[in-house]
């Protein structure tokens, strides 16, 4: 799929990346991701601002708004090198890959020349408000509410497993608007401000000692009566596109990550001795075999919305990440089961295997994929809802 013609982009990428991610960004270099987002966090946002400043950043958005206009081979060159550079994780990828897409396709021009501008410049950064303590995986059954008071909304309720909200400036909020709606019915996208007053964030402490998760708390908090994608009652379609950017391109950076664990774990266990035995080493082959299907099955449905495919995906990543997590416990043996160093600090095949863990629940837990595969692609019975 990623054509010859696209070769030159390949380098010119690669290139910009090795004379870049030197000096006080060499460093940098592995740092940060999925339960390890209190790496050097400043640094990495310095960082991904002078990928900004270089054009870099929303390279698949439209040029009016700011972007390159990349074609779907460039983006997944882009993310594709990136990791392979060991360049280290975004802090801003909700504002990128979620919010500015979702604001390009439903957003009023307003919201658009308010918010795009900072989100390609690295200068504003977001979290998702969706998932709450009795709405996880089931979405529709969001409870926080806002009320119009005047030219403002105020927001009532709970959030919980809110990304990065403890360095969010903004938050894209999914409330409940129409009193006495429920399910998909009377659900507005809400743009709010972190820093206003009835806003508190709770980190939440998770099992790799790190705190990246949050609970986010609105009490009376208000952000203005314009900041509503859509129209009011509209949310839940303007959720839901937003949640179709979630599982993009950078999914094929993301595996270039796993490889490289894969590699490094079959190294330990070549060097361990724990290769020689069978069942390691057939679940050593497993792993690679799967790798690449996760790749094969990336590209051949790239840019596909079709209903199932992203929920397909995010079920195959997600079991074969968790599987490699237990499988470096398995190659590790006994030693596993203690901390590096006092009082509790981990190494990196620890925190993979409890981080994920966590990769089969968020984003859409595996019974919630499986429900709408079987539902709404397959065509089977419903279950019986409350």
């Amino acid at each position: 799929m990623l054509a010859e013609r696209d070769g030159e982009f390949r380098e010119r990428v690669r290139t910009w990346l090795a004379e870049n991610l030197t000096g006080e960004f060499a460093a940098l270099r592995g740092l940060g991701g999925p339960g390890r987002e209190h790496e050097a966090f400043e640094e990495r946002l310095a960082w991904e601002r002078h990928l900004a400043a270089a054009g870099w950043t929303c390279l698949g958005w439209p040029a009016e708004h700011g972007g390159a206009d990349a074609t779907l081979e460039q983006q997944v060159i882009f993310h594709e090198e990136y990791a392979r550079s060991r360049a280290p994780a975004k802090v801003s990828h909700l504002g990128q890959e979620l919010l500015g897409p979702t604001l390009i396709a439903s957003g009023t021009p307003a919201q658009q020349r308010r918010f795009l501008p900072r989100i390609r410049a690295v200068e504003e950064l977001w979290c998702q408000g969706y998932s709450e303590p009795g709405a996880g995986s089931d979405l529709a059954a969001v409870s926080t509410t806002a009320t119009l008071d005047g030219g403002e909304w105020v927001l009532t309720g709970q959030k919980v497993w809110t990304s990065l909200a403890h360095v969010a400036d903004w938050c894209f909020v999914l409330a409940r608007t129409e009193p006495g709606s429920a399910r998909h019915r009377g659900l507005s996208y809400l743009l709010v401000p972190m820093r206003a007053s009835g806003v508190e964030v709770r980190p939440i402490r998770q099992l790799t000692g790190t705190s990246e998760f949050n609970e986010v708390f609105f009490d009376g908090a208000r952000t203005p009566a314009d900041m509503v994608v859509g129209e009011p009652g509209d949310g839940w379609r303007v959720a839901m596109g937003t949640l179709a950017y979630e599982r993009g391109v950078a999914t094929l950076g993301q595996q270039v990550g796993f490889r490289r664990e894969l590699r490094s774990l079959t190294e330990l266990a070549e060097h361990n001795g724990s290769a020689a035995d069978p069942a390691v080493a057939e679940r050593l082959a497993r792993a690679w075999a799967g790798l690449e299907v996760l790749r094969a099955h990336a590209l051949r449905t790239l840019g596909d919305t079709a209903t199932g495919v992203a929920e397909v995906s995010k079920l195959v990543w997600a079991n074969w990440h968790r599987d490699l997590g237990e499988l470096a416990m398995l190659v590790r043996g006994a030693g596993s089961l203690v901390a590096e160093r006092e009082p509790y600090e981990l190494d990196e095949w620890q925190r993979l295997y409890l981080f994920s863990r966590a990769d089969t629940i968020y984003g859409g837990s595996n019974e919630i994929q499986r429900n709408i595969i079987a539902e709404r692609v397959l065509g089977l019975p419903r279950e019986a809802r409350p």
